[in-house]
């Protein structure tokens, strides 16, 4: 799903968040298979790190890291190779510990490697003693082996990476879109960028496993961290142990249908939020009726859209902007559902902003380094992992944009617009598809405004041995380990990572 590293602050501040071949490979694979897991892949499970301390301003000097290396292609992997950056903070009680916690902040394109240190500070002390702590960035991100796309800034904006569909600028749309994915597949080149995939990184996950001499991985993840989980017990079912997914789209639309489930989660998030603005109309005036409210947000919308509207409300992102209504849109769709009274605050603001005919111009200059490496990484694991999800004919984005717009007016002519992915060299695999009996616990927000609620109970569904932590009235983005999680869920998730029992059935918190 998308980068939108403010959504993820709105749910809280201070955290980001020896095998058979069969598993090897992942069940699903088409490509041709390792002939012998033993004699293939034993170098890269036999590497032993040569962990020193991590190069952190303030970091303990427990907090080690190391490198190690990792086959480009599964499937050869006596070829080319990426050079994999992993971390660790080991537990202070050794009589107490069950084993190693890898995790994975989402994105995708958000690194992991400092993650020990955030779960040092955010998780239980019982937790925190039955573990080692293990984070890592995934390959093709920050020291791992990094993509570069050479992106200018206005195509590396990672705040919002989908455009709305509008027929007047559908054809920029199109050749823009041609052009990240040019950029991208010339300095990567066929040889490495197929295989950057969710598949090959749950793959260097149990390479990892194996490097640490562990028999089974436990793992937490949130957001896009959670599907890589899910892969990762997919594949890898008989060394998945205590599995925490929290946030989750649905594992078998990732893709396309990720961005198209966010569209249709949005609808009822706005509906809700108009229910709750209603109730005060004293304090922000916007309509005493569900329905007032939803006319006085759209009235403010063709009104920007018309002329600008030039922003002096208290965000300082957008202090002195020039607003369309599209802006609007785009900036507000996830705070209906993670900050609802936040947003009546701005649409009150808003109204009150004078037009304006100062004009947002693109950013053209180069994209620094780190943005340029994250937004290409997640174009590349997006378009690559299901490329069957993302149609080639730029008219097929046309005619979708339209129904879908009609059908979910608020993000829909974003979510269904034409993308990099249009042009994305086809993936090195098919999707894979998620249905074990793998235990897991699955954490989900009820008005989660990136993973909505439907994708997290389609992964309980996928994985059947699995428990739904499901938090009513919940809103934003990630849940367990952040700030303000309610004391149901972290008292949950605490049993099951230092018990390893999940609940006998699905429990539903308050928020």
């Amino acid at each position: 799903m998308p980068r939108i590293t403010r959504v993820v602050a709105l749910a809280a501040a201070g955290l980001l968040a020896a095998l058979s071949l069969a598993e090897a490979q992942g069940a699903t694979t088409a490509r041709p298979p390792v002939a012998d897991h033993t004699s293939s892949l034993t170098r890269y499970y036999a590497q032993r790190p040569a962990w020193h301390r991590c190069d952190a301003p303030g970091a303990p000097a427990s907090y080690q890291c190391a490198t190690i290396t990792v086959p480009v292609d599964y499937a050869r992997p006596d070829g080319p190779t990426l050079r994999l950056r992993i971390s660790r903070l080991r537990t202070s009680t050794p009589g107490e510990r069950h084993g190693v916690l890898l995790s994975n902040p989402g994105g995708p394109g958000n690194r992991g490697l400092g993650n020990p240190l955030s779960l040092k500070d955010a998780l239980a002390k019982s937790v925190l003693q039955r573990y080692d702590l293990i984070g890592f960035d995934p390959r093709g991100l920050g020291a791992s082996s990094p993509l570069r796309c050479g992106l200018t800034q206005d195509q590396a904006d990672d705040t919002e990476p989908y455009r709305p569909y509008r027929a007047a600028t559908f054809a920029k749309d199109t050749a823009d879109a041609r052009d990240v994915a040019a950029k991208c597949t010339t300095r990567n080149g066929s040889r490495v960028l197929p295989y950057i995939n969710t598949r090959n990184t749950a793959r260097d996950m149990d390479v990892i496993r194996g490097v640490l001499g562990e028999k089974k991985l436990s793992y937490l993840g949130w957001s896009y961290g959670s599907y890589l989980g899910a892969v990762y017990t997919q594949l890898f079912p008989r060394h998945s142990d205590r599995i925490v997914l929290d946030s989750a789209p649905d594992p078998n639309r990732f893709g396309r249908g990720t961005v198209l489930d966010m569209a249709a989660g949005a609808e009822p998030a706005f509906e809700d939020f108009s229910r709750l603005i209603a109730r005060r109309d004293g304090t922000y005036h916007l309509g005493d009726t569900p329905a007032k409210v939803r006319a006085a947000f759209w009235q403010l919308i063709a009104r920007a859209d018309s002329t600008p509207l030039l922003y002096q409300g208290d965000d300082p992102e957008h202090q002195g902007e020039a607003l369309t209504g599209t802006d609007i849109r785009s900036w507000l769709r996830p705070y209906f559902a993670a900050a609802p009274y936040q947003a009546a605050h701005e649409i009150t603001a808003l109204r009150t902003s004078r037009p304006t005919n100062r004009a947002t111009r693109p950013s053209t200059g180069p994209a620094d380094v780190t943005t340029d490496n994250s937004v290409g990484l997640n174009w590349a694991i997006t378009c690559a992992d299901n490329t069957k999800s993302w149609p080639r004919d730029p008219a097929r984005y046309q005619r979708d944009a339209r129904s879908t717009s009609s059908r979910h007016p608020l993000y829909g002519d974003f979510a269904a617009n034409i993308t990099p992915c249009a042009f994305w060299p086809r993936g090195s695999e098919p999707a894979t598809h998620v249905d074990n009996t793998v235990g897991a616990l699955v954490v989900q927000n009820q008005w989660d405004p990136q993973t909505p609620l439907p994708g997290g109970r389609a992964m309980h569904r996928a994985l059947h041995g699995s428990r739904l932590v499901y938090v009513r009235g919940g809103r934003g983005h990630a849940v367990y380990g952040f700030p303000g999680a309610p004391t149901c869920v972290t008292r949950t998730v605490d049993a099951y990572l230092t018990g390893g029992r999940l609940p006998a059935a699905d429990v539903t918190c308050a928020s």
